[in-house]
């Protein structure tokens, strides 16, 4: 005798529910939409709020009168290059640019390499007094220009060097020197110490571990010290009116002052001279950028 048992059927709820498709887990790094759009605009609002005196600046540089910057809604209907055609024809413009690539550069290129020997020296040797050192180095920082001009006038004066592009980079890196050498040490210090000992198992001399292993490994660290030492010399005032005489060594920011007079001010020819000194900058800025980013958020580590 053989009994069977009729199928069951199952339940509409359980039929519906294993058919239904299954319900995305958001991952852990995953935003919602609301959140990405609000990020997004965030970010949005964020650049053009940057870029928005940059474009304001191009715009009254198209303007041919002074007085434009006072009603800019009529630039619209006469803008036009002649005030770029007269900065670059009837001032000294060239001879400003010559004087700034050569300050900066001198500076970027010196006050990097003095500023990278200092904080490598001090992130892998235990000499006396080198943490002094830094602190040292840091006090500097605290002093300001209008305490500095004087000493530093006698002291050029003295050298023969007033008026001399030389005496202006050695100013300028007694600035940017005390900065990147404190960056580029922190720098130095996320670098594996092993580096060092198997370069000199290789027979490499302290110099030769530094210029062929260590240097390479470090080019974040400085492409952030030589844009900050190159933006340092570019953009300064104070000395470089005080030190440089002559209308022709005049950096880009000493030469800007030659279209503000007693009683007016040319700003539509000052807007065309800033709009052109912006280009050495933002090539400068487009040559290391890839470096940049890495450096500025490495050599954070506690010395």
């Amino acid at each position: 005798m053989s009994t069977s048992t009729a199928p069951t059927k199952a339940p509409a709820e359980q039929v519906t529910a294993s058919t239904a498709p299954p319900r995305k887990v958001r991952g852990r790094g995953e935003r919602s939409r609301a959140a990405s759009l609000a990020s997004h605009g965030v970010l949005t609002l964020a650049s053009l709020v940057a870029l928005f005196p940059v474009a304001w600046l191009v715009f009254l540089s198209l303007g041919p009168d002074k007085n434009d910057y006072l009603h800019p809604g009529r630039i619209w209907s006469k803008m036009t290059f002649d005030n770029y055609s007269f900065v670059l024809q009837d001032t000294n413009f060239f001879d400003w640019l010559k004087s700034s690539l050569i300050v900066s550069l001198g500076t970027t290129v010196i006050g990097v390499l003095v500023a990278a020997t200092t904080g490598y020296a001090v992130s892998r040797m235990r000499f006396p007094g080198y943490r002094k050192l830094m602190w040292v180095l840091l006090v500097t920082q605290m002093f300001p220009i209008a305490v500095l001009i004087v000493p530093m006038y006698q002291i050029l004066s003295k050298l023969q060097l007033i008026d001399n592009y030389f005496g202006l980079i050695l100013v300028y890196c007694s600035t940017a020197v005390p900065y990147c050498a404190w960056l580029l040490k922190g720098y130095f210090d996320t670098i594996p110490f092993e580096i060092d000992e198997a370069g000199r198992v290789d027979g490499l001399t302290p110099f030769g571990t530094f210029f062929r292993l260590i240097l390479p490994l470090a080019r974040p660290g400085l492409a952030v010290a030589g844009f900050y030492s190159f933006i340092t010399a570019f953009g300064e005032v104070a000395f470089a009116s005080t030190f440089m005489l002559s209308d022709t060594k005049y950096t880009f920011a000493v030469g800007l002052q030659s279209f503000v007079s007693e009683h007016d001010a040319q700003r539509n020819l000052m807007a065309a001279t800033a709009v052109l000194v912006a280009i050495p900058v933002s090539a400068f800025f487009y040559l290391v950028q890839k470096n940049l980013v890495t450096g500025l958020t490495a050599g954070g580590t506690k010395g």
